[in-house]
């Protein structure tokens, strides 16, 4: 009955239509008169998507790194545009659950070492170029290549080749076994953009073509008449700008200026909804953290980071900061959300001002300063509980705000101390390998640990389930205790838009629905 109602869900919000949910039912054992009822039954709940109209979106971060290219990508603001113009081999659904997109099928060896790829046919680029098994072998091969930018190369570490076998069909051979790999190829890096393109702004096969685009301004997007799929394309045209001030955002959505925003904190939520606004929060693996840089004092001093560690307050965070719309962090990325790959074994770490004393005199230092921007709902306040909880003890943290532009290209993995953000990945496994992969573009702490990487490899091999539980508790054991990262909480997606639009899912990869929500949303007349 689950799996009726969730594509009950996707035939309202406009992610399949009628054709396609009956032979959902038919796959599913469901007569067809059943599966009549069952359609009737989801109309009657459904509004109708209409056609035209446009939307802005404001998301919380953009600046002069904001690019087109999908490999770049580093933000929700570069993930939405990703997806509005372009198209992965898969795509995951609400129930995260996964389905072809450019990939018509897939199908792995015994072994998860082989995959095989059928193209979609029929498909053109936006230049009008159709799209081929070269394309896919180009993109792909982009996260493999030497000096590769890509924030995702550690997903492919295995990868030995990238074939084209036909126009339409492309093998994929790998080192060792990976089943995860189909989730992987779900990330907006992993779109598949045209061979050898220097045109981003025609690269991609999705639905919206760019009209217009300034990196840390806005960028504008108009239907793609010639795109592939048949449901979805409700909007004329979208607008995908930022603004950073948290309460800026909430005063242009209230005003009526933009009709969706990103990443509002939970203490908005009363203002929002008597305002007649709609607020969306979908439990999820996103964090808002603290990353001290192992590769450098003063985050090279481990009694420093496990004083910083017990000094955390997690349940009055959740409780006042983010009015339960999150849980407790654990100081590592997995919590709850990720079902059976979260290690529920492992304590949780206190708040014990006592034990972060001893830690923070043992470690010799007395101050240290945190760069802090807007990155997360909850991060600000988040500090300044801290800084207070320090002061009590006699430990001296200084905040240094900063703005949130051109936060990730100049502060992020740079200062010494600073706040992050992170969406959550649709694996444990990816999720942290993109952070804690040895010497991974993404390693936001520089904590190299070689046997976090046979872990991260052997896990992916594992079929026992017990044993690769205990590969991935070992795995945020380490995280927890030997890395940078402090995880205070975990909280909800947060987002909040006009009534009139709608049509988003309940991904839990991001925002409005994993940054997946171009295609799909319509607004009513």
């Amino acid at each position: 009955m689950k799996e009726i109602k969730t594509f009950q869900q996707m035939y309202r919000d406009g992610h399949v239509n009628r054709r396609e949910f009956l032979a959902a039912m038919g796959a599913l054992g469901v007569t067809a008169a059943t599966a009549g009822s069952f359609l009737t039954s989801a109309s009657a709940l459904a509004s109708t998507p209409t056609r035209g109209g446009s939307v802005i979106f404001a998301s919380n971060l953009h600046g002069p790194d904001d690019t087109l290219d999908p490999i770049l990508g580093t933000s929700t603001i570069d993930y939405t545009r990703a997806n509005a113009g372009c198209n992965g081999l898969i795509q995951v659904w609400t129930d995260m659950s996964l389905h072809g997109e450019l990939a018509e099928e897939w199908s792995v060896n015994g072994n998860a070492t082989e995959y095989i790829f059928k193209i979609r046919k029929g498909v053109t680029f936006h230049d009008g170029h159709p799209l081929e098994a070269a394309d896919v072998v180009w993109s792909m091969n982009r996260h493999i290549e030497d000096g590769s930018p890509s924030s995702i190369k550690s997903f492919f570490a295995q990868v030995t080749e990238w074939k084209a076998v036909d126009k339409h069909t492309v093998k994929l051979s790998l080192s060792s076994p990976d089943a995860d790999m189909p989730y992987k190829l779900t990330q907006p890096q992993a779109k598949i953009v045209k061979k050898h393109t220097t045109n981003w702004w025609k690269c991609g096969t999705g639905p919206y073509l760019v009209d217009e685009f300034q990196a840390g301004v806005k960028s504008t997007h108009v239907r793609n008449p010639n795109y592939w799929r048949d449901t979805g394309q409700h909007l004329d045209s979208i607008e995908i700008t930022a603004i950073t001030d948290p309460n800026a955002r909430l005063n242009a959505l209230l005003a009526g200026s933009v009709d969706m925003i990103g990443a509002i904190s939970a203490k908005m939520i009363k203002k929002l909804e008597s305002s007649g606004l709609n607020v969306l929060s979908v439990p999820a693996g996103v964090y808002g953290g603290i990353c001290c840089l192992k590769n450098t004092a003063p985050g090279d001093n481990d009694d420093l980071v496990q004083g910083l560690r017990y000094i955390q307050d997690r349940e009055r965070i959740v409780r006042k900061f983010l009015k339960g719309h999150g849980t407790l962090g654990n100081d590592h990325p997995i919590n709850i959300s990720y079902g059976a790959d979260h290690c529920h074994e492992l304590p949780q770490i206190p708040y014990d001002p006592d034990k972060a004393k001893w830690h923070l005199n043992k470690s010799g230092y007395t101050t240290a300063e945190l760069f802090v921007a807007p990155v997360s709902g909850a991060i600000e306040d988040t500090c300044l509980l801290m800084q207070a909880n320090l002061k009590k003890i006699g430990f001296d943290l200084k905040l240094k705000k900063v703005p949130t532009d051109g936060y990730w290209g100049a502060v992020w993995m740079k200062e010494p101390l600073n706040v992050v953000s992170w969406n959550m990945r649709p694996t444990a496994n990816s999720m942290m390998g993109i952070q804690f992969g040895p010497n991974g573009n993404w390693n936001d702490t520089y904590w190299n640990s070689d046997r976090m990487g046979e872990l991260l490899k052997d896990s992916l091999a594992e079929t026992d389930a017990a044993k690769r539980h205990e590969m991935h508790c070992e795995m945020q054991k380490l995280v927890s205790t030997q890395s940078g990262i402090i995880i205070p909480y975990h909280t909800n997606i947060l987002d909040a838009h006009n009534p009139k639009v709608k049509g988003f899912s309940n991904v839990p990869l991001g925002q409005f629905g994993g940054n997946g929500w171009a295609e799909f949303a319509w607004k009513e007349a």
